[in-house]
């Protein structure tokens, strides 16, 4: 009978799909359950490494939802600063799945977020989304007037979406003790202040993610039923932890929970699929190239890598190599892998 190993093909063992395979292309790597077109209506959200796949899509100009940049010759850099040509609103990085399904029960009128407005120095910030105005707003009342107008925007992404791709980010979050709403970074870091017996600290288990994307797929289908989920994994590690652990243990449950999570959902419904560009950037084959000096932020060969086995995957007519965005005289000084990311402000907070 022989062993039921003998007809696979090289990219079942470690030697010829790893070891001994070009860690920017890997064979049989990316095989999408279903095909995404230029044409079809892309919603992006997520933590900070899926600003690169927004911006990828845009550049090759297929169909990506924005529903809130304002339209003229604004520099990217000034835009990203404020939160605009990130994703397809204005939401900022979402780093976890709880984060992006209050997202919606907000927008829908279910629930209002408990301490909505931090303070830092005179100025008011919108608690989801502190880093869209940078140097705050002049009133709680202009913060309240500019979440609203952003929740209706939301609501329209959604409904007009054919995919919704959702890159997932972290599993550690800080949340209101009584009422279970949960923020994008701590309080104290970009605004606000923290107070124990207000904030609380939690550690999403796997259980807890993946219901969270079973959730966050019927909201999304409860707006748009035809809509496609194409879920992806960030490639980059915890800046820090509040595990009261190491850093580097902390990061491998984050991935590990988050990767069986969606490989879980993925599994179970035909309209979810999963986007391999974790493994493609973590692969021990690239030794660690695709990771700049931090070993933390990924480098553009990293990025365009995972973008071109993406495009070969759902565009194999097209040409080979993506358009990747490329700076411009007014991006003076803004390093294309360098991103929005409040997370890594953490450490800066310290100082």
């Amino acid at each position: 009978m022989g062993s039921p190993y003998d007809h696979l093909p090289g990219s079942a063992f470690w030697r010829s799909g790893v070891a001994e395979a070009d860690p920017t292309a890997i064979v049989g790597l990316c095989l999408p359950k279903f095909r995404i077109s230029p044409t079809d209506r892309i919603m992006t959200a997520g933590s900070c490494f899926a600003q690169h796949v927004h911006r990828n899509l845009v550049a090759r100009d297929w169909a990506v939802i924005d529903v809130e940049t304002p339209k003229g010759p604004f520099p990217r850099e000034v835009l990203n600063r404020y939160g605009y040509a990130l994703y397809s609103a204005r939401y900022g990085n979402i780093y976890t799945v709880r984060q992006m399904v209050q997202l919606l029960r907000e927008a829908q009128g279910e629930i209002k977020p408990a301490e909505p407005i931090w303070e830092r120095d005179g100025r008011y910030f919108d608690a989801q989304r502190p880093n869209v105005e940078p140097g705050g707003l002049a009133t709680p009342e202009h913060v309240t007037e500019a979440r609203a107008v952003h929740l209706r925007r939301v609501l329209r992404a959604v409904r007009r979406a054919d995919v919704f791709v959702f890159t997932l980010g972290l599993t550690e979050v800080w949340f209101h003790l009584e009422s279970g709403t949960v923020y994008p970074t701590a309080p104290g870091t970009l605004a606000g202040h923290y107070a124990p017996e207000v904030f609380g600290f939690h550690n999403f288990s796997l259980p807890e993610v993946r219901d969270d994307l079973e959730e966050l797929r019927s909201r999304l289908m409860a707006l748009r039923p035809d809509i496609r989920m194409l879920l992806t994994i960030s490639p980059v590690p915890l800046t820090a932890t509040a595990t009261g652990g190491h850093v580097l243990p902390a990061t491998a449950f984050s991935k590990a929970t988050l990767r069986a999570a969606a490989g879980e959902v993925a599994a179970k419904y035909d309209n979810v699929d999963y986007f391999p560009s974790y493994e493609l950037v973590t692969n021990p084959a690239a030794g660690g190239r695709f990771y700049k000096e931090n070993l933390r932020s990924v480098t553009e060969e990293g990025v365009a890598s995972a973008m071109r086995m993406f495009f070969r995957a759902h565009d194999p007519e097209a040409e080979n190599v993506p358009r990747i965005v490329r700076k411009t005289p007014e991006d003076d000084g803004l390093e294309e892998a360098d991103l929005v990311c409040e997370e890594a402000l953490i450490e800066a907070s310290r100082s």
